[in-house]
């Protein structure tokens, strides 16, 4: 992706020892460096009242991890988006810049932001101070300038960069990345594949604000079309409107204008069409940036059968996915040349549509009239029995110990692997610690936890030990008269030995664990003691849970990683590294792609409807899509 290759071109022209290879002021590194200082700094500095106050009451350390998590997050989009503030910080001004330039004043409540980036380059020291994004993007263009300079000089262009760089795919960057290409661009060609839905320029265009619109017409006159135009570039086309903007103030065309030739790939779906779909008409009004009225135009005419464009209304996400199903069976009936493969679905919340399309398109087998096959992208690891089991296992200081605990754990096969049950011993298990009596609690001590009271009568009654002493009694004696006031239960026979030895491991397992969970710890300790756990419950049953129990245990090395480069040694709770893991866990890969054969479902990202010929919505309602997300709050 750009900003990780455009740090390796800083290391290569500014060298790599003045630039780390990883940023200490990255938002992965920052967290951690902000838990350490934050509560330091919160009470020995009159600035950070308004931190201190919130972290008033923080018994259990995640009001400090969520308010760091959060800070980083700003200074991270500071770098990117908002150098020049600071810039300005760490020179001692404690003013906001507009984007005219102008200085002006940095309110009383919001100064400790300024006094915290000058802390924070000096907790990291003098050699790493200037190592932010923003403050390598501004010496690598300082430094690329220079030897330009010497390359007209010399003949020899700056070692260390290649010769093209072909950018595509990317609907969307910050201003730092465009600037950095185009300082390149004097160095070796640099092209920009850059997806324009228009022919036209659509740069003014405003959705819905009449009030605006009044004040754009002298700036529209040569565009009078830009203050009727297409709805939907108007409303949906903002990111790349604003993109185009940005790419069009760094494109100098006059540079180039004689060496080459313009090559027009706009082709009109409406041309030479007598009749041309609904769809046809839509593409094309966007193409040729034609008003909103123009649609009612009497001379466009839908064909009667027309069915490019369906919009379908359902009661609830299960009924959206029955009728897609329907629909695309129709389709493929109706058009052999059309294959599942040819079609994609997307939906704003994969979490939430999984498992309906899991529960509609998963019914019928392969061979059955009614099967499409299909493939989900975009779902996370924590999704995965294997992660929720994982989940469930951090959770235990939480949790009752339930026989349906236990069952819900036996379900996943790496578990399973590990104790050496298959799934018939797990049922007949789970048969003879019912008979047994096993409820909930690990013994008399566990129940206490929960608030029963000691002393009283029965207390660890249908708890695990009382159940596995009913068992293992009955192993001994067979059936008979209690012995020391247990009832023996009959079930297990001198075959049954290597079942009920996995059933104490597990027992004893999860009393270590309970113990490893207990009270707070370093994150050098929290990384031994989580791996150990992994290890403790999951044995890969197949490849893919191998691939998922590494994908578990890689966000550990980088945490631990960030932890030291942060100099963290304070004793972390259970919740927030529970927390920052299953997160990490759950973040999906940017290298993920689209799984092979069949339909394919996945999230709506920009750039990836291009490859198929049929595109399907799901869950477009008012809220879910366009996402009601508000805007940064760089002020906290």
């Amino acid at each position: 992706l750009p900003s990780g290759y455009l740090w390796q071109v800083y290391r290569s022209v500014l060298g790599a020892e003045t630039v780390p290879a990883h940023m200490p002021f990255d938002k992965s590194h920052l967290v951690w460096r902000l838990v350490r200082l934050l509560p330091v700094l919160a009470d020995s500095q009159p600035v950070y009242a308004p931190l201190q106050r919130y972290l008033a009451l923080d018994a259990d350390g995640r009001k400090l991890y969520q308010l760091a998590l959060q800070v980083a997050d700003v200074f991270d989009a500071y770098q990117s988006y908002r150098a020049d503030w600071l810039a300005d910080w760490a020179a001692g001004d404690d003013v906001l810049r507009g984007h005219d330039g102008q200085p002006g004043v940095l309110a009383d409540a919001h100064a400790w932001q300024a006094r915290l980036w000058r802390d924070l380059r000096a907790d990291v020291g003098p050699g790493l101070a200037d190592a932010s994004r923003a403050s390598v993007h501004a010496r690598f263009m300082a430094a690329l300038q220079a030897q330009l300079a010497q390359s007209q000089t010399t003949g020899q262009r700056p070692a260390g960069l290649p010769p093209r760089l072909v950018v595509f795919g990317i609907s969307s960057l910050p201003m730092q990345t465009v600037e950095a290409l185009a300082q390149l661009g004097q160095v070796c060609q640099v092209l920009m594949l850059v997806q324009n839905p228009c022919q036209y320029y659509w740069g003014d265009i405003v959705a819905g604000h009449d009030q605006l619109r009044a004040q754009l017409r002298h700036r529209q006159a040569a565009r009078p079309v830009a203050s009727d135009s297409h709805p939907l570039l108007a409303s949906w086309g903002k990111q790349g409107r604003d993109h185009l903007h940005l790419l069009d103030d760094f494109d100098n065309v006059a540079q180039y204008r004689q060496r080459m030739h313009r090559v027009d790939v706009f082709v009109d779906p409406a041309a030479g069409l007598d009749t041309p779909t609904l769809l046809n008409q839509l593409q094309s009004g966007i193409l040729n940036l034609e008003p909103a009225h123009n649609a009612l135009d009497a001379k466009r005419k839908v064909p009667p059968d027309d069915d490019s464009i369906r919009l379908v209304t359902c009661h609830g996400a299960q009924r959206e996915v029955e009728v897609l199903h329907d629909r695309l069976l129709a389709w493929f009936d109706a058009d052999p040349a059309l294959s599942p493969r040819d079609v994609m679905v997307m939906v704003p919340d994969m979490a939430a549509f999984a498992p309906h399309i899991q529960a509609v398109f998963g019914r019928f087998a392969a061979g059955q009239v009614r099967h499409i096959p299909y493939s989900v992208a975009d779902t996370t690891p924590r999704q995965s029995p294997l992660v929720q089991a994982l989940e469930q296992l951090l959770s235990l200081p939480n949790a009752r110990v339930s026989l349906a605990d236990w069952l819900g754990l036996f379900e996943v096969a790496a578990v399973r692997q590990r104790f050496g049950l298959d799934e018939a011993d797990v049922a007949q298990l789970h048969d003879w610690l019912a008979q047994a009596g096993v409820r909930w609690g690990l013994d008399a001590h566990h129940r206490m936890a929960w608030g029963v009271p000691p002393g009283v009568p029965g207390l660890d009654q249908n708890s695990w030990a009382f159940g596995l002493r009913r068992l293992l009694l009955g192993y001994a004696v067979g059936a008979g008269a209690p012995w020391g006031n247990t009832l023996p239960q009959a079930a297990l026979n001198g075959l049954d030995a290597s079942v009920i030895s996995a059933l104490l491991d597990w027992v004893e397992a999860v009393n270590q664990t309970l113990q490893e969970l207990s009270g707070s710890q370093t994150p050098s300790q929290w990384g031994l003691t989580l791996s150990g756990i992994v290890a403790r419950f999951f044995a890969a049953a197949d490849d893919l849970d191998e691939r998922l129990i590494q994908r578990c245990l890689a966000p550990l090395e980088v945490w631990q990683q960030a932890c030291d480069a942060a100099q963290l040694e304070t004793p972390l709770p259970l919740d927030v590294v529970r927390e920052h893991w299953l997160s990490q866990i759950e973040e999906s890969s940017l290298q993920q792609r689209f799984f092979g054969g069949g339909v394919q479902f996945g999230t709506l990202m920009p750039m990836r409807s291009i490859p198929f010929q049929v595109i399907c919505l799901l869950g477009m309602n008012d809220g879910d899509y366009p996402r009601q997300q508000a805007p940064r709050d760089f002020d906290l």
